[in-house]
């Protein structure tokens, strides 16, 4: 079958990569390795551009580094969401009474944009089945009109370690992403784009 890919950027990050030496993912090669009898067809990642901290300015450099990375597979789309950073009081944690101001920061778009891709995909018939690289329940109600209102079938690829109930109980399978499957799909440590060499972050 014609299988899409909608994946969760941070979801995926958070979820399976942080901390980790698989940051590097080459995500098509992740959907070949755990979905061999499908045809990959569009792969949609999406996240947002970061806002790097104080204590780690290097981090926005870093992830532009992945994104050209990811734009070297041929059938791969970025769409963008963005951040939101606001300041906010939090209350102290006991036995101290009062609160303090801090920087909340927060990722806005790419579940809203991830639902509305699959189901105007799939109104267009651009799958057979759609697999979502995320663990995300908030996209339970798209998942559910995909796959009553358009006769879709859902894969879920999940990157967390326990899978949302509610989305195991809608989808036709769940995966999850292991670190054996992870080691096997990572890039070139170089790599070579219309702008010329790029190279896997050196603290990655």
């Amino acid at each position: 079958m014609k299988a899409n890919i909608y994946v969760d950027g941070f979801n995926l990050y958070y979820g399976a990569l942080k901390n980790t030496p698989y940051r590097w993912l080459d995500i098509a090669k992740l959907c070949r390795l755990m979905l061999p009898r499908d045809t990959i067809g569009q792969i949609k990642y999406f996240t947002a551009l970061v806002n790097p901290r104080p204590t780690d300015p290097d981090q926005l450099t870093r992830q532009q580094i992945y994104l050209r990375a990811l734009q070297t597979i041929p059938n791969l789309e970025i769409i963008y969401g963005h951040f939101l950073t606001h300041e906010i009081m939090m209350p102290l944690a006991p036995p101290k009474n009062g609160y303090v101001k801090v920087i909340k920061t927060e990722e806005k778009g790419s579940d809203v944009n991830l639902a509305l891709h699959l189901l105007s995909d799939g109104y267009k018939n651009a799958y057979d089945v759609a697999v979502i690289v995320s663990n995300d329940s908030d996209l339970l109600l798209p998942i559910q009109f995909a796959k009553k209102e358009l006769g879709k079938k859902i894969g879920i690829l999940n990157p967390q370690k326990h899978p949302s109930k509610v989305l195991t109980a809608k989808a036709d399978f769940v995966k999850n992403i292991r670190k054996g499957v992870l080691s096997k799909s990572l890039f070139p440590t170089s790599l070579f784009d219309s702008q010329g060499m790029l190279s896997k972050p050196a603290t990655w």
